[in-house]
């Protein structure tokens, strides 16, 4: 003899374990695991492990963090022009002179340790993640050598063009000194710098010159000027070696460079990610915000995060938010969920836009994650800005995912990350929430699970939402 168990025992005998939610790219990508395209690269034997990289990285900056957490304490931009000197009001604080403090502030935002809105100084996430978390250290350290150009500004005298191209040039220069593994003379720097910058004027198509001649051309005068003893190559080739070392990228002396090893395991970690990119198998840079969040999905999130940051460099910002949003927006929960892990490497930049779409259903708890998690919450705090319903709106959308890249062992997995404490209690939420994938999701785990009390629950569930009955 059977009989049908009621509701009341299968909530006894099928809790669910309370858990933080997976992120939905963390539980999506499980699916695919079997196709990812290689393991994780190891740095270069003898690179530092990162904890003794990030202490560095906070040494260079130490400074900058000073005065970063000096003036977002309602204390405004720290800049010559501020309302009562606040230049001098932080030397005196920090006991600085105040062209170190105009120094440590101008590297605190280019390495995106405060944010200025107005006259308003508000921390970066960086920043309050300063002490605690290495990857912030490093990041901003990173960004930093991104931009030593600004940090250390070109000679009054340079020609503006000439500059232009040693700064495009620079990245090569660092990739020997990575590859040499050693001091590398700085004649042999500036034979490749001569190199790189004849190709990037071939590259232009620029005329070739004979600088015994008479130039007339604005590219020409860049080019003899170039050739020309203390405004040309060798000079810029200082300034530049100095603006890195100043960053702590590298060492001189005796004619020599020599990268840091914090300077090593960033040239490295750059040219991993154009090796990631130069193997992607459709052009990710190049395609549309689709096409390039689908190749996407068979990266582990470093290497994604690389693609975006490629795919990003390589279109205005605005453009490149407008278009993620516009995937987001789509039926596909797995790239809704990819999208905004894209707009977590854009940053500041997408905020005004992902604030705008908070009221769009679809897109709201990925938008309240992303704001949450922007404004300095911990990735496993995040979760606790939705409500109830959203929190279960989202269970839906992952669940979604996993139905259309997944494996249903995976599904059933994705039981356990519910906010609510019981199956039956699960299923009354699902019901009200509304999602439009409610019925397949339903169905799918139904077909998958191995309980079938469960999976009976389940497919009656289905039913009533297929036929809006109660």
């Amino acid at each position: 003899m059977t009989s049908r168990k009621p509701d009341e025992q299968l909530a006894r005998n099928s809790g669910l374990r309370l858990v933080r939610p997976r992120s939905l790219a963390t539980t999506a990508r499980r699916a695919v695991a079997d196709r990812r395209t290689r393991p994780a690269p190891r740095p270069p034997e003898g690179t530092p492990p990162r904890t003794e990289l990030a202490r560095q990285a906070r040494r260079v900056l130490a400074d900058a963090v000073r005065v970063a957490r000096w003036a977002a304490v309602d204390r405004g931009p720290v800049t010559a022009s501020a309302p009562g000197s606040a230049q001098e009001r932080a030397a005196a604080a920090l006991d600085l002179t105040p062209d170190q403090v105009r120094a440590a502030w101008d590297r605190a935002r280019l390495a995106g340790l405060v944010e200025l809105h107005g006259d308003t100084v508000r921390p970066g996430w960086r920043l309050r993640a300063w002490d605690r978390d290495d990857s912030a250290a490093l990041r901003g350290w990173v960004a930093l050598l991104d931009a030593w150009s600004l940090a250390h500004p070109a000679p009054r005298d340079a020609e503006p063009a000439a500059v232009a191209e040693v700064v495009e040039a620079v990245p090569q220069v660092l990739s020997l000194l990575q590859l040499s593994a050693g001091p590398v003379l700085v004649p042999a720097l500036l034979d490749l710098l001569r190199q790189r910058v004849a190709e990037l004027r071939e590259e232009r198509c620029e005329v070739p010159y004979d600088t015994t001649e008479q130039v007339s051309t604005p590219a020409g005068a860049a080019t003899a000027a170039i050739a020309a003893g203390p405004d040309g190559l060798p000079h810029l080739l200082d300034w530049a070696l100095e603006g890195l070392a100043a960053v702590g990228a590298l060492t001189l002396g005796d004619g020599q460079a020599t990268l840091t090893p914090l300077g090593n395991w960033a040239v490295w970690v750059k040219l991993e990610q154009i090796c990631v990119a130069a193997q992607s198998p459709a052009g990710h840079i190049e395609q549309p915000a689709e096409d390039m969040l689908r190749g996407c999905v068979r990266l582990t999130p470093g290497p994604a995060r690389a693609e975006y940051r490629a795919w990003l460099a390589a279109r205005p910002v605005n453009t490149a938010v407008a278009e993620l949003l516009a995937v987001a927006r789509g039926d596909d929960a797995l790239l809704r969920g990819l999208a905004f892990e894209a707009l977590r490497v854009v940053g500041a930049a997408a905020e005004a836009d992902v604030r705008a779409v908070v009221d769009e259903p679809a897109l709201r708890p990925y938008a309240l994650l992303w704001l949450a998690e922007h404004e300095g919450a911990d990735a496993d705090e995040a979760p606790d800005v939705l409500t109830r319903e959203e929190a279960t709106w989202l269970w839906v959308d992952t669940a979604a995912a996993v139905v259309d890249h997944g494996e249903s062992d995976l599904l059933v997995r994705h039981l356990e990350s519910a906010v609510q404490g019981t199956v039956p209690a699960l299923l009354d939420e699902v019901r009200a929430v509304g999602h439009p994938r409610t019925v397949q999701v339903l169905v799918a785990l139904a077909a998958a699970h191995p309980d079938p009390a469960l999976a009976k629950a389940v497919r009656r569930a289905a039913f009533q939402v297929h036929t809006g009955g109660a």
